[in-house]
């Protein structure tokens, strides 16, 4: 049985890094600017990336959409956590690898998000319009 006060620490803890890093997003700030340049994908990626970390903060927030807000979660994450190792570095502009931390620390939360709501996969499969 998952303690529903870890759970909302995981829920707080990752939705919370989620929407912070936005501000930095959308408002164009250089070490956003710099990252997505070097990945190529300034202003689209940093934008759509952006857009992506919203939904999915919201949907972690809300009981009933947790799951798949932690599984986008865990999408954006690889995505930010591969970037990091293999094109930018764990360290940008200085940060002490804070950017980097941050993303792992996200990933984690939203893993074991996804594994405490498991039970609910099966009615995503079953999804019907």
């Amino acid at each position: 049985m998952k303690n529903p006060i870890f759970t909302w620490i995981l829920r707080i803890i990752a939705a919370g890094i989620l929407f912070q890093t936005l501000f930095f997003k959308f408002t164009g700030a250089e070490e956003s600017v710099y990252i997505f340049s070097r990945l190529g994908i300034e202003p689209y990626g940093r934008i759509g990336s952006g857009i992506a970390e919203l939904i999915a903060a919201v949907l972690i927030v809300i009981p009933r959409t947790t799951l798949l807000g932690a599984l986008l979660s865990c999408g954006v994450m690889i995505g930010a956590i591969f970037s990091h190792i293999f094109v930018i570095g764990t360290v940008v502009k200085n940060d002490g690898g804070l950017l980097f931390a941050l993303a792992i620390v996200t990933f984690v939360c939203s893993v074991i998000l996804a594994f405490q709501h498991k039970e609910k996969i099966p009615d995503l499969i079953k999804f019907k319009i």
